[in-house]
């Protein structure tokens, strides 16, 4: 078998095998059941909740979740705007990065705080050390805003009847202090071991084999690379993002941060069945999800090895792949697997350069962002998932003429027009977007390197990224404008708000009913034949929203090669 293929294999299943166990702690950490890091982080959370004044025993129902969780939010985007605004000013800054303009610090301060990192500027010249801090611990609470989310859901769906769904800002913090942190500190460690720089120095001046003096930047990367992949956040400390060779060293790295994107995100699906005791409905989950992922990776990975047939046809050695805005550390497998897993799991951090790939592999990774629900990101990949079951749940029941039911609960009305407009919303804020950039060339289009289709895909690219929390880039396009800064933004707030909330009111809903104990007529949501429908679903809602857009893009790219 070839070595870089061998490889992927050996990371993806190790990742898996090792989600397993995380999954059962996850379950235990929002149990409140005893853990083996009790004796070290129960005095650390006590004061916080001492300092803060919060009664993590207190119970919330889920609008008090969620106003408790666009309340914090709100504040830490007003504390970003002050900092991103004002950094040249304040300290931790050697390199005298000035201020950012107003349409700018809004974009990444959003950005940030929804999880995306949308990076309209690149990290070595656009922020200080201060303010690298600050967006390393968004990092933190926001995939910390996405798990608590998730962790109403289990609570929602754990008990037959109940409007009591545990406290918000404890869901928040052991999210950070018993799930993120830990492995956070052990990543950081590989990295920094390995060469990534953990300083708060200004740049260094080095002289090259030339005789050329060069300035390199540094600073505290190796912690904002860790929380960076395992917080599914993806943002760059340098503007290369995981191709920059202090990002990533080498190939051991690069698998590291592969497996650190997948880590969570698999663990959560495992620890929704551990927290509820419905082992067999996670592994549904969990196959639906992966039979999803391997339809999108697979292909992608062959067709970045086979490289351009174009390059072939003029009889130019095309054995490595399609190595252009790929690192040589790497390989065309490797970075066809991670811009799958990137995608799927809304990290959008980058090993290789995605306007670089094949139309087709272009069209999937858009396809993977659209669909926003294999895998995904901390906590919000399982709420997506959620809002697909409700769907097929429901039209499951009107095909066999049965009142819709879902873990003894009726699904009715009121939880359909939730999720009706949640599936509707991601494809219009993707769709009206770019059709409004490409609408008004001198905001859009005027702003494109590549002309013609790819043009186009580079644009729907953008807010697709958006939209799906993602942050990657057909980076063609660009982006730091007054236009792209504010749409943008506007995307990624509705984006990511709407989408938690939507799940977490229809879980909410469905806790306060009445429980219907299963018969012989409840339909099986933990079944192979179920996971088939929700499959369905899925590609269906996908294929009928975005199919006609891609064929403008990446799909009339490839016939045109």
């Amino acid at each position: 078998m070839n070595t870089e293929l061998f490889g992927i294999i050996v990371v993806f299943l190790g990742t898996i095998v090792l989600a397993l166990p995380f999954g059962k702690y996850i379950a235990k950490v929002y149990g409140g059941e005893k853990t083996l890091l009790d004796p070290i982080l129960n005095p650390i959370e006590k004061v916080c909740y001492k300092i803060s004044g919060i009664n993590p025993a207190k119970e919330m129902n889920w609008k008090e979740h969620m106003v408790a969780m666009l309340t914090i939010n709100l504040v830490w985007f007003l504390l970003g705007m002050l900092l991103l605004m004002t950094q040249q000013w304040l300290p931790l800054n050697p390199d005298g990065n000035p201020n950012m303009s107003p349409d700018l610090a809004f974009n990444t301060t959003i950005s940030f705080v929804v999880n995306c990192n949308l990076q309209h500027y690149s990290g070595e010249t656009g922020v200080s050390y201060l303010a690298q801090l600050w967006l390393m611990f968004l990092q933190f609470v926001s995939a910390g805003t996405g798990l608590a989310a998730a962790a109403v859901l289990f609570k929602a769906f754990k008990a037959k009847t109940t409007a009591q769904l545990g406290n918000f800002y404890n869901f928040l913090l052991k999210s950070c202090t018993r799930i993120l942190l830990p492995l956070s500190i052990i990543v950081a460690l590989v990295l920094a071991f390995n060469g990534t720089p953990m300083t708060f120095q200004g740049k260094d001046q080095v002289t090259s084999l030339q005789g050329d003096t060069m300035q390199v930047s540094r600073g505290p990367a190796a912690g904002f690379i860790a929380i960076k992949h395992l917080g599914t956040n993806g943002g760059g400390f340098f503007g290369a993002n995981s191709a920059h060779p202090f990002e990533n060293p080498n190939y051991g790295t690069n698998m590291l941060e592969l497996s650190a994107q997948l880590i969570v995100p698999l663990a959560m699906i495992f620890a929704f069945g551990y927290f509820i005791r419905r082992k067999k409905l996670s592994l549904m989950i969990f196959g639906v999800m992966t039979v999803g992922f391997l339809l999108l990776a697979i292909p992608n990975i062959n067709m970045e090895m086979n490289g351009n047939p174009a390059i072939a046809a003029m009889g130019i050695d095309n054995t490595s792949g399609a190595m252009e805005g790929k690192e040589v550390r790497f390989g065309a497998a490797v970075s066809g697997f991670w811009s799958i897993v990137t995608t799927v799991i809304s990290t959008g951090s980058v090993n290789a350069m995605h306007d670089s790939t094949m139309p087709l592999s272009g069209m999937n990774e858009l396809l993977a962002m659209m669909v926003n629900a294999f895998y995904g990101g901390c906590g919000v990949g399982l709420l997506n998932f959620f809002i697909f079951i409700i769907l097929a749940v429901f039209i499951s029941g009107l095909m066999v003429g049965r009142t819709p039911e879902f873990m003894g609960k009726k699904i009715e009305a009121k939880e359909m027009k939730i999720a009706m407009i949640i599936a509707l919303l991601h494809p219009f804020l993707i769709l009206a977007g770019t059709a409004l950039a490409t609408a008004f060339p001198a905001q859009g289009a005027a702003t494109l390197n590549n002309p013609g289709f790819h043009g186009f895909s580079e644009i729907l690219y953008e807010y697709t990224s958006s939209a799906a929390n993602n942050g990657s880039g057909f980076e063609g396009l660009g982006d730091n404008n007054l236009w792209c800064n504010i749409t943008t933004g506007f995307v990624l707030i509705l984006g990511r708000f709407l989408p938690i909330i939507g799940p977490v009111a229809i879980a909410g809903l469905l806790a306060e009913k009445q429980y219907i104990p299963e018969s012989n007529g409840t339909l099986k949501t933990d079944t192979g034949t179920f996971g088939l429908m929700v499959f369905a679903v899925i590609v269906i809602i996908a294929a009928l929203a975005f199919f006609p857009a891609l064929t403008l893009g990446p799909i009339a790219e490839y016939f045109s090669m």
